[in-house]
């Protein structure tokens, strides 16, 4: 296993590896979009991601 996180070419496909680089990528959409979701979740005044009243 590579001591920085990554993935190993070993037990994953090219595909994989690919999608792995380009989620961890700054210069990437990909990254970008996983940045945005999880600000869109934490956010507590957005309205897509509130709980739903229980009654």
């Amino acid at each position: 296993m590579p001591k920085d996180g990554g993935v190993s070419s070993h037990t994953h496909t090219q595909e994989q590896l690919d999608h792995y680089a380009n989620q961890h990528n700054p210069n990437n959409d990909a990254y970008q979009a996983d940045l945005d979701n999880h600000a869109d979740q934490l956010n507590p005044n957005n309205d897509k991601y509130q709980e739903k009243d229980k009654e």
